[in-house]
């Protein structure tokens, strides 16, 4: 797949810490954060700050809102993320490619901008390309078992001008092989282009991954438990779906009403069969995580609660209130997972309501859980798991995560009069919207938790006009980006301070 780490750190053995932060909010003259210097830089500032953990969001493709849990593949790398820079350094681009860029803005993703710079130069670098390039045909022949499909399906998409796989010809949705092997035939360049793009994408994430490794900094990844729709892995795979014979949902996933949203929340995947996939020893979820833990040393599985019993919504439903619960075989999944990969770092998402077999399952397997402390200051604060002097060391603490405002944000716009007396409380003292980042993070890092995750809008204390997502909505989410004079020794010094200040130095 790629250069593959020499490096191999153990998990959860001590107290540590890292940062959140997605690659495309990183610095980079190129309208979005992406895999060159920027991401270099930063992993330098990691290492000196005394952090051993960066977390970052899917790498996947994003289509709808430009969100990377809604993507067109599960195994896919995003185009947007290649870095021009070192594509010029592995000696696919020129430097006179990249001489006219466009004005972007540093501050915020403009993702329609960003797309159409980004493929006309990977369009001049694959038409240079040597047809015998050793290295590309290696990378073929190793992720054949996703990459045929996905190349093919973004090839037949493109034809089709984005239309939806369940609207192709019959012949097509259905996948009649004279059919596929007519189109492989008709769109060979494109669907070689595409191979092509998956090589620099994870020839460059590889380079990135070891640069770190050899730091000893993890990589934290996350994988979101359901697929998209209209994705490579459901036309690919419908028979591990819920699907009627026409191939469409028969039910869709989602979460009911919770604290991110009154009306829970509608995803709108298709909801697995997990007969069907029992039958096959769950091989695609296996070939899945895999996948994952080769690109990652450490892998947050979101929404966990899923693996145990999942929300079914009837796929007419305009909001998630009216869904289900399915048991699912969470127990003898993991199983299968921890005899297949015994020594797999792997975090459950476990937020919202939990039931004890979820807990069960996550005792047994010894997986850690996440604890927020944006959660912990509610009236049932004494015994609120999120709270500090409940956490166990076998957990992850955020202050928030990517889906929360950031906590200045949270204490400006979101806390009750309430709550926040019992911050004040808990903390011994009144603190001001510019102090409450830096007194949440000392909590964080207080914890008995081994692992404490802290988003960089926090360690910076920017308020909510820096929130990555909100939950429920599909404009102007996914934008932030980290500009190059933010990361000061300033705030390197400040971070690392408090990090061996309670013991998570390197």
């Amino acid at each position: 797949m790629g250069i593959l780490s020499k490096v191999k750190i153990p998990f959860m053995n001590k107290r540590k810490s890292g940062v959140l932060l997605h690659i495309t909010c990183l610095p980079s003259p190129f309208g979005i954060g992406d895999l060159g210097p920027g991401a270099y830089k930063f992993a330098d500032f990691l290492e000196k700050s005394q952090q051993s953990v960066w977390q970052t969001l899917p790498l996947n493709p994003t289509t709808i809102g430009n969100s990377p849990y809604y993507s067109p593949s599960a195994f896919a790398g995003n185009p947007l993320l290649i870095s021009p820079q070192k594509m010029i350094e592995d000696g696919f681009l020129d430097n006179s490619d990249i001489k006219c860029v466009p004005e972007f803005s540093n501050a915020c993703v403009d993702f329609g901008q960003v797309y159409v710079y980004k493929w006309e130069l990977l369009k001049k670098a694959f038409n240079r390309f040597p047809e015998d390039h050793s290295e590309f045909f290696e990378f073929c022949k190793k992720n054949k078992y996703w990459l045929d499909d996905y190349s093919l399906f973004i090839s037949i998409k493109n034809q089709y001008e984005g239309k939806e796989w369940f609207n192709w010809p019959t012949s097509l949705k259905m996948r009649e092989n004279n059919e596929l092997e007519a189109s492989t035939k008709n769109l060979c360049k494109e669907v070689l282009f595409q191979k092509f793009v998956q090589f620099v994408f994870y020839r460059q994430w590889f380079q990135l991954k070891d640069y770190c490794n050899q730091k000893s900094l993890q990589i934290f990844g996350d994988i979101p438990i359901y697929v998209t729709f209209d994705s490579a892995d459901a036309w690919a795979n419908p028979e591990i779906f819920k699907l009627d014979s026409e191939k469409k949902p028969t039910v869709v996933a989602g979460v009911p009403p919770d604290y991110f949203s009154e009306t829970g929340q509608l995803w709108g995947n298709p909801v697995y069969d997990w007969d069907r996939l029992k039958k096959d020893s769950y091989g695609w979820w296996m070939d899945r995580l895999s996948f994952n833990l080769e690109i990652s040393d450490i892998v947050r599985i979101d929404h966990f609660r899923g693996f145990l019993g999942a929300w079914e919504i009837p796929v007419h439903e305009e909001t998630a209130v009216k869904g289900h619960w399915q048991p699912v075989p969470g127990a003898e999944f993991f199983s299968q997972i921890f005899e297949r990969f015994p020594t797999a770092a792997i975090i459950a998402e476990d937020l919202g309501h939990i039931t004890p077999d979820v807990k069960e399952v996550m005792d047994r397997f010894g997986l850690p859980g996440m604890k927020l402390l944006v959660f912990a200051f509610g009236e049932d604060m004494s015994s609120n798991p999120y709270s500090l002097h409940n956490h166990i060391p076998n957990c992850v603490v955020y202050t928030g995560t990517h889906d929360c405002n950031t906590m200045r944000g949270w204490f400006e716009n979101d806390i009750s009069n309430v709550d926040r007396e019992r911050l004040f409380q808990y903390l011994g003292k009144d603190c001001s919207a510019e102090e409450i980042a830096g007194e949440m993070i000392r909590l964080a890092m207080m914890s008995t938790s081994r692992l404490v995750v802290i988003p960089m809008q926090d360690i910076l204390g920017l308020g909510a006009e820096s929130r990555l997502n909100f939950p429920g909505t599909l404009e102007g989410n996914w934008e932030w980006r980290l500009t190059e004079d933010q990361i000061s020794s300033d705030v390197e010094k400040r971070l690392s301070d408090t990090t061996c200040l309670f013991g998570r130095g390197r």
